[in-house]
């Protein structure tokens, strides 16, 4: 018998990174692997390997491609929680990808089913794992498909389906594959793939984490989480209707969604501007006809939150409660929910001539960009009031203001600049300008609106992000990055909020949280 020759039997199997020349391959791979769904484009590949070729793995059998994976380096806590696969690829380019990033993402797995069961699927993972040891790299994070969904998705949620399969009560062919891959369920995003079917467009957004990681201080978290706020300084002037009115406020939420703000902000009081068609001279009488227009001003604010996808801050009105007169500014979310905070500290001009009782809550809301308080015109001015807000969460302060000269307004102003470096904290006003010649006591108003940040390297040079001109109907708009805020807080120049001390005084608060 002749010595048998090896290698007529051998078929070698490498795993290794992807080359320009496999890529009609690949495109033949993902018509097989994915037919229902969009395939890659050349130039999606060509930007892979330019931007980051090391996390771009194939599996060749014999010569043939039968399995690939993509991958790229982000900061995760710079995407938003529900993000989508194009979000993360950048629509499949991966122009983002971060070389100082602390997360490998991947972004697509592909095995030919002819060699399913050859470990394909583990031999890449495995080459993902190596090279996030190599980089030092926090985690993988992967979003993966649960393709046999479309099976269950009549009788159960995606969160039980995930559970069922966890349990291994169900099998799944990539979610069940992940989990034996050492993968954790962070949680489920729905919308992420819109052409996967499948799945119902849902995906698990999965975890893997390097246990060989070591912080290093030579890099620097770069992280954002950037807030835009359009400001109205609006202007006071004779208008003949509540449509009128609803026009004019209308056209300034409009250049809020123009300009993609998350917030739009009105002045204090500015519905006072009904009062110049109410025909009623007595203030205390004024004020109760212009209290009757409260649901008018709720249900056009809802809805216009709602249809421009914005936040609104609405200025302030007058309502009437319990035959009291209060002065409240509402915030508007862009989900369609509504909350309110009164005015504290009601000013010796506005018991005198309408009677405004005070409120007795300081409240801080929730909102798709972190914790807000309100506090409204005079309100700025007592300092508990903020450092309580702030102790309680709050990132923005808006104060909506209300004033008749530059003195009044500086008030406010210097108020909001000094709470903004003794707490931290980001502070907005938005004034009211032009005059009301026919309605008393609301007959001339000043204002220069603004957006104010501490005072610190991180921030703008005079802790001014943007500002009106003064006296004119204008709007200013600027970006907020809470994220910085964060790391000021923490490791600033000066710590104003870590450095007080508690031990000689402190805020007692008596309202009822």
């Amino acid at each position: 018998m002749s010595k048998i020759e090896l290698a007529n039997f051998e078929k070698k199997i490498i795993v290794r990174n992807i080359t320009s020349h496999d890529f009609e391959q690949i495109f033949a791979l993902q018509k097989v692997c994915f037919p229902n769904m969009d395939p890659w484009k050349r130039e999606h590949l060509e930007s892979h390997l330019r931007l980051f070729p090391e996390g771009q793995f194939c599996v060749e059998y014999d010569g043939e491609i039968i399995g690939t994976c993509s991958s790229l380096v982000i900061n995760f806590d710079e995407y938003d929680d529900k993000h989508t696969w194009d979000d993360i690829t950048d629509g499949g380019y991966i122009t983002n990808h971060n070389p100082e990033g602390y997360n490998l993402y991947g972004i697509e797995v592909m095995v030919n089913p002819e060699y399913r069961g050859m470990k394909i699927g583990k031999r890449l993972y495995e080459a993902r794992k190596d090279l996030a040891r190599k980089m030092n790299l926090k985690s993988i994070i992967i979003g993966g498909r649960i393709p046999n969904y479309h099976k269950y998705q009549n009788q159960m949620s995606p969160r039980e389906y995930v559970e069922e399969v966890t349990n291994k009560n169900i099998f799944d062919p990539v979610l069940t594959f992940q989990i034996m891959n050492g993968f954790s369920v962070m949680r489920i995003n729905p919308g992420y793939l819109p052409d996967d079917k499948a799945s119902a467009q849902f995906a698990t957004l999965m975890e893997w984490n390097n246990i060989d990681y070591r912080p290093t201080t030579k890099r620097h978290f770069k992280t954002s989480f950037p807030v835009r706020i359009t400001v109205i300084q609006y202007m006071m002037k004779q208008i003949e209707s509540f449509e009128e009115f609803a026009k004019q406020v209308e056209y300034y939420v409009d250049v809020a969604y123009d300009f993609e703000s998350d917030f739009a902000v009105f002045p204090e009081i500015f519905t006072t501007q009904l009062m110049s068609f109410l025909d009623e001279k007595v203030p205390s009488k004024a004020i109760r006809k212009l209290a009757e227009y409260t649901e008018d001003y709720i249900e056009l604010f809802t809805d216009l939150a709602v249809r421009y996808n914005v936040n609104i801050i609405g200025g302030s009105h007058f309502v009437e409660e319990d035959d009291h007169i209060y002065n409240i500014a509402y915030l508007f979310r862009r989900d369609g929910t509504i909350e309110k905070q009164y005015k504290i500290h009601v000013t010796p001009n506005e018991r005198k001539w309408w009677g405004i009782q005070p409120g007795d809550m300081v409240n801080i809301f929730d909102t798709d960009c972190g914790k807000i308080a309100i506090q409204i015109c005079y309100d700025i001015q007592f300092p508990e009031l903020t450092r309580y807000a702030v102790d309680k969460g709050a990132n923005i302060i808006f104060v909506p203001f209300c004033t008749d000269d530059r003195q009044g307004y500086l008030r406010v102003r210097y108020c909001a600049q000094a709470r903004a470096v003794e707490n931290q904290v980001y502070t907005v006003i938005a004034g009211t300008v032009g005059n009301l010649t026919q309605v008393e006591n609301m007959d001339i108003q000043y204002a220069q609106s603004g957006i104010f940040t501490p005072s610190d390297f991180e921030f703008a040079r005079d802790g001014i992000i943007g500002e009106c001109n003064p006296n004119i109907e204008t709007v200013v708009v600027g970006d907020v990055d809470l994220e910085i805020l964060r790391r000021q807080r923490k490791s600033g120049t000066v710590r104003q909020l870590r450095d007080r001390r508690k031990d000689l005084f402190e805020i007692k608060y008596n309202g009822i949280d």
